[in-house]
């Protein structure tokens, strides 16, 4: 999931904090491991939820409004403890944070694991490897935009359309990876 089906260049899912944040390496880095998190904790509760709770009752149509209560619940807690454990980096963050919640590549994750039929490891493995995915990519995004900040980029394409321009030649270089497997 990192890399040959990476979760923002392949499956286009969390476009909104990729572009919002990775114009910083340190609120970059942050997020990703925040996303990595609330991935792999959502992973490990909506899978649970879904088998034992959901399909017994033959209640899968809720599955939508259940995942995105778990999720937002989930961002909540971790939006409490880094208030209250760092603030700098909840400062950092901002807006960022409760976006978590909306953040469709968490919400995705959920829903692959579901539809891969993945046993409860294969959905924890899976939400780690796009959760590593995310961040890696987030690393690179905001790596190459601090650059480009520097650079002697023509007035027509500074901001948004150069960091769509790069991101769609590290969209291609990600689409390689798929040629190895």
């Amino acid at each position: 999931m990192a890399l040959v089906n990476n979760m923002v260049l392949v499956k286009f899912l969390g476009l909104c904090p990729f572009f919002g944040v990775s114009k910083n390496l340190s609120s970059a880095s942050s997020m990703g491991i925040a996303v990595l998190l609330v991935m792999l904790v959502a992973s490990g509760v909506t899978w649970p939820i879904f088998h034992l709770l959901l399909v017994p009752y033959g209640a899968e149509f809720m599955e939508t409004v259940i995942f995105i209560l778990v999720i937002a619940s989930l961002v909540q807690i971790i939006e409490m403890t880094i208030k209250r454990t760092n603030l700098t980096l909840y400062n950092a963050l901002g807006i960022y944070l409760p976006l978590i919640t909306t953040n469709c590549a968490v919400l995705g994750i959920s829903f692959i694991n579901i539809q891969q039929h993945y046993s409860f490891w294969e959905s924890l493995v899976a939400a780690l490897g796009a959760g590593a995915g995310f961040t890696l990519v987030l690393i690179i995004m905001s790596g190459i935009r601090e650059r480009l900040e520097l650079a002697d980029t023509p007035r027509a394409f500074q901001g948004t359309p150069i960091a769509f321009i790069t991101a769609m030649l590290l969209g291609l270089s990600f689409l390689a990876f798929r040629g190895m497997v």
